[in-house]
């Protein structure tokens, strides 16, 4: 939060939203098969994970940061969840559910360590210098 004076900026934020776009790419090719509901879930959760991020962010303070980067890795273990689903109703191959899993795990660990980080940093946030 000190260094980095954009949300945009976080490569956090920037894997989040390669996440958020691949799932979009599938659900745009009609994969889903008009399962409106799981669309409305797996596609909110995978948006979840990245705006969390940003709304932490722009908080201004490291606690607030912290507490939306845990609702972020918990979207993304939502999202992984319904990825499940999505393969169990063959909407998507094993090769896709296998690239998209690893990717949210990987978002998942990259928020774990950022939390780590920030709850030993001395780093307050924009509002609390």
């Amino acid at each position: 939060m000190a260094s980095v004076k954009r949300f945009e900026d976080l490569e956090l934020w920037k894997v989040s939203r390669e996440l958020c776009n691949k799932i979009g790419e599938l659900i745009d090719k009609e994969l889903f098969r008009n399962n409106f509901k799981l669309i409305g879930q797996i596609e909110g959760s995978s948006g979840s994970i990245m705006d969390n991020i940003a709304e932490g962010f722009e908080r201004g303070t490291r606690a607030e940061f912290i507490q939306f980067l845990g609702y972020s890795k918990g979207s993304c273990g939502e999202f992984r969840s319904q990825l499940y689903r999505a393969l169990d109703r063959k909407y998507i191959t094993e090769t896709e559910f296998d690239e998209l899993r690893l990717l949210a795990v990987r978002i998942s660990i990259m928020i774990q360590r950022f939390i780590k980080y920030l709850q030993t940093t001395e780093i307050k946030g924009t509002r609390k210098r």
